[in-house]
């Protein structure tokens, strides 16, 4: 389920936000049919990413009604407007959305770097709150991967583009000189690091941050900027403020005077309340206002197309998994009887490593080509040739996909089967 910048306000988005903390735990709470939950909440959109029991669907269950009702609990009214402003994703369609999204190409600035470390840290917290599914596992590991490559293979890759250098960009028409301009940075997450960057690269040199975690000194020392410790008069001093906090919101109390500044709202939910840009002397930059300023970039022509393809071949390796896990079951089991006699004969290390090497070559191969026919909509070629040659009767997608079975690394190199590991 996705709502962002594309079809919700982000006065919406920003609602529902605050929620997002604990959306993930009360999803896989809810029923059984939602075996996993990964929440992502950035600066322009909310997004779920469900792992459902395929049995369920098939006898009708909605797992998206019923993501909206566990929203509903969270967020009352919202849930229904978030309901008519989101899009309900399905199977390929949700995972190139994924990778897209990875990519930087949904974004608000496309090409923006930070969204793919947004990702990654939305997969951190799963983990953590152990709502991640071993197929939502393999679907965000791959989105980093292929992100990656998005920006290798195309014009992505050096461009540097972000909210922070978007929202720099439209603070240059009221800058004359960086050098002499005080900045205050308000958080000392990975935003405030982008951000502090992105204003060196400017040429800024009075900059300073202030947290209301406690962590200002230990963030200044390592950035060489300086230390806050009063929000109020932290603002009072500086002519340019850049918030990147989710623990505060600034109010028109914080502000003491009608000094000129420039107040830039990187945050959601809000870090700066509306109310703030109507006083005297205070412009206030928000993410609706510098979504508006977005350029539309041309990217590298290949992009999409390596977004779209990524994602058929990572459906098409879902498709074959199954294959490939009952053949290593059979082809490892086999190997675990041999051992168990090895042993008991005496054998060395270095045969058991030699017969774990010689395991891992024998369904390598296999499981290459399996993934290849799977591409081609093959795939029940390769589970007709396992009921031929071994007897294994394979039921598309049957398998759990996280079975100890596929944890062997018996080929040694790493190279034995990427899209299940």
């Amino acid at each position: 389920m996705t709502a962002s910048h594309r079809t919700a306000d982000f006065a919406l988005l920003d609602r529902v936000s605050r929620g997002a903390t604990t959306t993930a735990g009360e999803l896989v709470a809810a029923d059984p049919v939602i075996r996993g939950a990964i929440v992502l909440a950035t600066c322009n959109r909310f997004e779920a990413y469900l792992d459902v029991d395929d049995a369920r669907l098939r006898r009708g269950d909605a797992p998206a009604e019923l993501l909206f009702a566990t929203l509903s609990d969270s967020l009352g009214a919202d849930a229904d407007e978030l309901r008519r402003a989101a899009e309900v994703l399905q199977g390929t369609a949700a995972v190139r959305h994924l990778f897209a999204v990875s990519s930087g190409l949904e974004s608000v600035v496309i090409g923006e770097d930070e969204i793919s470390g947004q990702v990654q840290r939305a997969l951190t917290t799963a983990r953590a709150e152990r709502t991640a599914s071993s197929a939502l596992e393999r679907a965000f590991q791959r989105a980093a991967r292929i992100s990656r490559e998005v920006r290798r293979a195309t014009d992505l890759g050096g461009a540097g583009r972000s909210m922070v250098r978007l929202a720099l960009d439209l603070a240059s028409s009221r800058v004359v000189d960086w050098s002499s301009v005080p900045v205050l940075v308000l958080g000392t997450g990975r935003y405030a690091a982008t951000s502090i960057a992105a204003l060196r690269a400017r040429g800024a040199r009075d900059i300073s941050v202030f947290s209301a975690t406690g962590r200002a000194d230990d963030f200044a020392a390592r950035y060489g900027v300086t230390a806050q410790h009063d929000l109020r008069s932290a603002i009072a001093g500086a002519r340019l403020v850049l918030t990147c906090t989710a623990r505060y919101t600034v109010t028109t109390s914080d502000i003491t005077d009608a000094s000129r500044r420039l107040i830039v709202d990187l945050g959601l939910p809000r870090n700066v309340e509306p109310a703030v840009g109507e006083l005297p002397g205070v412009e206030l930059l928000d993410l609706e206002l510098l979504a508006l300023h977005a350029p539309l970039l041309e990217l590298g022509a290949g992009a999409d197309r390596l977004v779209s393809t990524a994602a058929a071949e990572f459906e098409a390796e879902a498709e074959a998994a199954p294959g490939i896990v009952a053949l290593r079951r059979h082809v490892f089991a086999a190997l675990d009887d041999e051992l168990a006699r090895a042993r008991a004969q005496g054998a060395d290390p270095r045969t058991e490593e030699a017969l774990r090497h010689l395991a891992g070559v024998l369904v390598h191969t296999p499981s290459v080509r399996a993934r290849r026919l799977a591409a081609e909509g093959r795939s029940a070629e390769f589970i007709a040739a396992l009921d031929a040659l071994y007897g294994l009767q394979v039921e598309p997608r049957e398998i759990d996909l996280a079975d100890d079975a596929i944890g062997h690394d018996a080929h040694g190199d790493g190279a034995h089967d990427d899209a299940i590991a």
